[in-house]
């Protein structure tokens, strides 16, 4: 064998390997599979992936039809409103509501750009090469967020019909519009910092970035256009709507087309209302009455702290973020205590780990059984859930709804039927179907309302002192925003 450098390949034993890999069948039948259909499709066990079906015992009849994010990263909203309307449906009596993820998107983005120069101003004195600049630099404006963001925009700006401000080209594929706004943020932030170093102090500094916040509400009405200050609701209702009657007009037939005359139709009629209004008359739910759960084991993760993750907030003056740490038994006793009320939750997770997205017989499986890596490659793949979190193998990339969950003889889930915002042709109809196994792997958040969370954990979540952690920790990553 020739001389190499310590550390680096040997050609002769690279070599040695390829001229022996095709001697073994499985290396060949495995090769011919994957070069022609890919990994996943080659990967799939096809008895395992037939036993898992869309049935539940637990599960909500009336959910709406499936939301989609199109190209952009906005499922942590979807997740959030999608929770949000189910209690509107119930208080209107219809079967189907949507709000508005570009009016909810307008907010976002614009709080994130305040926010974010806040940061910038927080750290002006810091080296640009440090790691606090460096990381607000260069994630300043994603799409990503949390579920509490989406309680403070409907706490803060309120929340609209879907029709009075639908989507555009920019929320349907955001790539365009937030080059600009990462472009004018990064022009910003230079701008404050070059003030800072010739002696502004932090009130000139608001005062400049006044101007850079117009700035960005400039491009953000140009891209999505103007959110609406007022508008009129008009919106069919159920005969078991809970609005007062003064506020319903009855529509007879005579009044409507030929074609929707077969029975008289009762509308809910307000006009010239606020987005805040609305959400206050419309929509039964508290954006403070909720608890954000996560789950992630590891000797520098431990049970029963609650953490924040530094700059993770992104609106000034909002409830800031925190999460409480448990074992995942914990998230599954919430969400199940949830869905038996009836109330949807939303949950985060891996969703690209073991997940078939494409394959066409069954689309919309997540388990740890359905697909046959290690039997395919021939390596040992196994890692537990805690490794994965400090090998940054897994954390949470995508939000999603709870809509129900099969309970096994011993109470315990078996399998959880996931709401997805990817519209009605992706997946099974638009939704997914976890295992237990899979959730207890990959799944790493759940927010439900305080009541379903027993006493001890609320105790927790109220009393504990908030732990902050760094973006680069593992603690930080494994809490990093989804897209």
């Amino acid at each position: 064998m020739s001389d190499y450098t310590p550390g680096a390949i040997a050609p002769e034993r690279a070599n040695e390997l390829t001229s022996t890999f095709s001697a073994d069948r499985a290396n060949r039948v495995a090769r011919n599979a994957v070069t022609s259909m890919n990994v996943h499709a080659a990967a799939r066990d096809v008895t395992t992936m037939r036993t898992y079906h869309d049935t539940f015992a637990v599960s909500r009849a009336r959910t709406g039809k499936v939301t989609n994010q199109r190209h952009s990263g906005r499922c942590w909203m979807f997740a959030a409103f999608n929770v949000a309307r189910a209690a509107t449906m119930d208080l209107l009596d219809v079967d189907d509501f949507e709000f508005s993820q570009a009016f909810g998107f307008f907010y976002d983005k614009l709080e994130k750009f305040n926010v974010g120069l806040e940061y910038v101003i927080e750290t002006a004195a810091l080296p640009l090469d440090s790691r606090e600049v460096s990381g607000l630099l260069g994630h300043c404006m994603g799409d990503g967020n949390y579920y509490p963001a989406a309680m403070n925009i409907i706490r803060k700006w309120g929340l609209v019909p879907k029709d009075v401000m639908p989507e555009s080209a920019c929320t349907k594929d955001a790539d365009q519009m937030n080059a600009q706004l990462e472009r004018l943020f990064h022009k910003s932030a230079m701008e404050l910092r070059r003030l800072a170093a010739e002696g502004a102090d932090v009130a000139d500094l608001r005062e400049a970035k006044e101007g850079m916040v117009a700035d960005c509400h400039r491009v953000l009405s140009v891209c999505l256009g103007e959110p609406p200050l007022t508008f009129d609701l008009e919106v069919p209702v159920g005969k078991n709507c809970r609005i007062k009657a003064s506020q319903l007009v009855e529509q007879s037939g005579d009044d409507r087309p030929a074609c929707e005359k077969d029975a008289p139709r009762r509308l809910l009629v307000d006009r010239g209302i606020t987005p805040r209004e609305f959400a206050e008359r419309y929509v039964p739910l508290d954006p403070s009455d909720y608890v954000q759960l996560v789950s992630m084991p590891g000797e520098t993760r431990p049970f029963g702290h609650v953490f924040h993750r530094r700059f993770s907030d992104t609106m000034a003056g909002g409830t800031p973020l925190k999460m409480l740490n448990v074992p995942v038994e914990a998230l599954e006793d919430a969400a199940v205590a949830s869905l038996r009320a009836g109330v949807p939750c939303e949950m985060a997770c891996d969703v690209g780990q073991q997940f078939p997205r494409k394959i066409e017989d069954f689309p919309g499986v997540l388990a740890c059984d359905t697909m046959d890596y290690e039997g395919l490659f021939g390596v040992d793949l196994s890692m537990d859930r805690a490794e994965m979190i400090d090998a940054h193998e897994t954390r949470n990339t995508h939000a999603m709804t709870f809509q129900g969950v099969e309970l096994g003889a011993d109470c315990r889930p078996v399998a959880w039927r996931i709401e997805n915002s990817w519209g009605e042709d992706a997946c099974k109809g638009g939704y997914l179907v976890a295992s237990a196994e899979w959730f207890r792997t990959y799944g790493g958040e759940v927010v439900v309302r305080r009541e379903f969370v027993p006493a001890d954990l609320l105790d927790l979540w109220d009393n504990a002192p908030v732990e902050e952690v760094d973006p680069w920790t593992t603690v930080g990553l494994a809490l990093a925003p989804r897209l």
